[in-house]
C-alpha cells in the first residue's frame, strides 16, 4: 500500500477522531512569512596600543554576556610534521595558569554561572564563555589570566595526547572521516587545510616543549579580538579588558598562505571491502568571501544542495532513495573557500548518486532558477542569518567572520538585502562561472570490487 499523502493523512485521522475536516486541516499549509531584516546592533570598538581589538554589544534582555577571544591561528601556522598540535595546544590549554589550576579556573568560571572552552579550528582558536552578565567583567580578567598565562603541565602531557590517539582510532572506523582524508588534500594539496589528521606516532611524539613554543611563536595581542556581546555593562567590560590585555605582547601579525589551485576531474576510491554504502565527496574550489559574487554563490549552494528542499536532496533521497541526507556547502577559510557535496549512498547505486549529482548541477549551468524556486532559497538563507544574529554566540560568529574576511560591517548589515537581490540568471551565472563538474574532485569511499565498474565513467586519474 502506497503512503499516504498529508491531505489524506489528514482525513483519516479526522474521520478516525469522529470530527469533520476543515478546509485549513486537509489544504495546504500557509506560506512563512518573510524574514526580518536585520539591523547590525550598536557596537563599540577598540584598538589597544598592543594591536588587540575589543568589541562590545549590548544586546539582548536576558542578564547574560558571552564572551569569546578569538585568536588568528590554529592549523594554518602548522608545518607538515605538526598536525594537530594546536589541537593539543587548545586542550592543553585548561590546565592551568601560574596563579590558578584547572580546578580552580572551572570553579571560578562556575561561580560566574559559566564554564571556560577552548576550539580549535583551521584558521582561529578561541577561549569561550557564557555567563551571567554582572560577571562579564570579572570573567574577561579570568580569560586574560588563561590566555597570557597558561602553564602547559608536563603532568598532562600524556593523558591528552592518548585522549586524541583514541579519538583518531575511532575517527578511522568511519568511511566519513577515511573519505574527507583523501578530500581535502585535494583541495587544498601541500596546505594545512589539507591536512585533516596525524599519523598516530607522530601525535605521540609531540612534547610539552613543542607545544610551549607554538604558543609563544603564534598567541599574541596582535592576532587576538575580544568580542563582549548580551546584557552586561559595558564600560566596566571596557575597563576590564584594558586592565587584562594592556601588557600583553603584540607577537606576530597572522599568518598569510594563500593555497595554490588545482584543475582538473580527479577520482579516488578509498577501499572498504563489503561496505553496505559507499560515502561521497566531490567539489572544487570557489572564491574566497571577499569576491563579489559570495553571496549569489551562498544562494546557487542553498538551492543545489544546501538546503533539506533543494534540487540534490530531493533528487537524491526523495525521488530515487539512494541517500538519507545528502547536502552542500561553501566552505570559506581565509583567502579561500571549495564546494563541497557530502552524500552517503547504498553501495550498488554509487554510480547513480553521481551521475544525478552531475545532472542536477548541469542543469541548474542549463537554465535558471524560477522565480518561485529562488525565493525559497532566498527565505532560507536570509533566515538562517536573522535566527543566528538572535543570539549573542551567534552574532559573534558573524561578527568574527567579517572581520577575519576583511569584509567590514556594510557586509553584516546588507546580506538581507543582498541575499534577495540575487536574480535568477545570477544563479545560473554562478553555476556556469564556479561549478563545472569536469573541474571537481571526487572521492568515494566504498566497496572497490562492486563500485569501480560504476565509477568508470568519473574516471579520468585514479590515485
Amino acid at each position: 500500500m502506497p503512503p499516504l499523502s498529508s491531505n489524506r493523512t489528514a482525513w483519516c485521522v479526522a474521520c478516525t477522531l469522529g470530527i469533520a475536516p476543515t478546509p485549513a486541516l486537509v489544504g495546504q499549509p500557509p506560506r512563512p512569512a518573510p524574514p526580518k531584516s536585520f539591523t547590525l546592533p550598536a557596537k563599540h570598538d577598540v584598538t589597544l596600543p598592543n594591536g588587540m581589538r575589543l568589541t562590545f554589544v549590548p544586546y539582548g534582555a536576558v542578564p547574560l554576556a558571552t564572551i569569546s577571544l578569538i585568536i588568528r591561528t590554529g592549523a594554518i601556522d602548522e608545518s607538515a610534521d605538526q598536525v594537530w598540535l594546536s589541537k593539543l595546544m587548545g586542550d592543553y590549554w585548561l590546565q592551568g595558569t601560574g596563579t590558578r589550576s584547572a580546578a580552580q579556573l572551572a570553579n571560578v568560571a562556575a561561580g560566574m554561572g559559566g564554564a571556560i572552552t577552548v576550539n580549535a579550528q583551521d584558521d582561529a582558536m578561541s577561549l569561550d564563555g557564557t555567563v551571567l552578565g554582572d560577571s562579564a567583567a570579572a570573567f574577561v580578567g579570568l580569560i586574560g589570566d588563561l590566555a597570557q598565562h597558561p602553564t602547559f603541565p608536563d603532568s598532562e602531557l600524556k593523558r591528552l595526547v592518548g585522549d586524541r590517539v583514541r579519538q583518531i582510532a575511532i575517527d578511522r572506523t568511519r568511511p566519513q572521516t577515511l573519505a574527507s582524508e583523501r578530500y581535502a588534500p585535494l583541495m587544498y594539496p601541500d596546505h594545512p587545510y589539507g591536512r585533516t589528521m596525524p599519523a598516530v606516532t607522530a601525535l605521540q611524539g609531540y612534547t610539552t616543549a613543542a607545544v610551549r613554543d607554538f604558543f609563544a611563536k603564534n598567541v599574541g595581542a596582535a592576532r587576538a579580538h575580544l568580542y563582549i556581546v548580551g546584557k552586561f555593562d559595558p564600560d566596566r567590560a571596557e575597563r576590564a579588558a584594558r586592565a587584562a590585555f594592556a601588557d600583553w605582547a603584540a607577537g606576530r601579525a597572522p599568518t598569510i598562505n594563500v593555497p595554490t589551485t588545482r584543475a582538473g576531474r580527479t577520482l579516488v576510491i578509498v577501499d572498504r571491502p563489503h561496505a553496505v554504502q559507499s560515502t561521497i565527496r566531490m567539489g572544487l574550489r570557489v572564491p574566497e568571501p571577499k569576491n563579489a559574487d559570495w553571496i549569489a554563490l551562498n544562494v546557487t549552494d542553498a538551492l543545489l544542495g544546501g538546503m533539506f528542499s533543494s534540487r540534490i536532496v530531493t533528487n537524491l533521497r526523495e525521488r530515487k532513495g539512494y541517500s538519507y541526507s545528502p547536502f552542500s556547502i561553501v566552505n570559506p577559510h581565509e583567502h579561500t573557500a571549495a564546494w563541497t557535496e557530502f552524500a552517503d549512498v547504498t553501495t550498488n547505486v554509487t554510480g547513480p548518486s553521481l551521475h544525478v549529482i552531475v545532472d542536477e548541477i548541469n542543469r541548474l549551468r542549463k537554465d535558471p532558477p524560477s522565480a518561485d524556486e529562488l525565493k525559497g532559497g532566498q527565505s532560507y538563507l536570509a533566515g538562517s542569518y536573522v535566527l543566528t544574529t538572535a543570539i549573542p554566540a551567534g552574532l559573534i560568529f558573524q561578527l568574527s567572520f567579517a572581520d577575519n574576511q576583511d569584509l567590514g560591517d556594510p557586509y553584516l548589515s546588507s546580506y538581507v538585502q543582498r541575499v534577495y537581490a540575487v536574480t535568477p540568471a545570477d544563479v545560473q551565472t554562478m553555476a556556469q562561472r564556479y561549478l563545472d563538474p569536469a573541474q571537481m574532485a571526487i572521492v568515494v569511499a566504498g566497496d572497490s570490487s562492486r563500485i569501480a565498474t560504476q565509477l568508470a565513467p568519473f574516471r579520468p586519474t585514479v590515485q
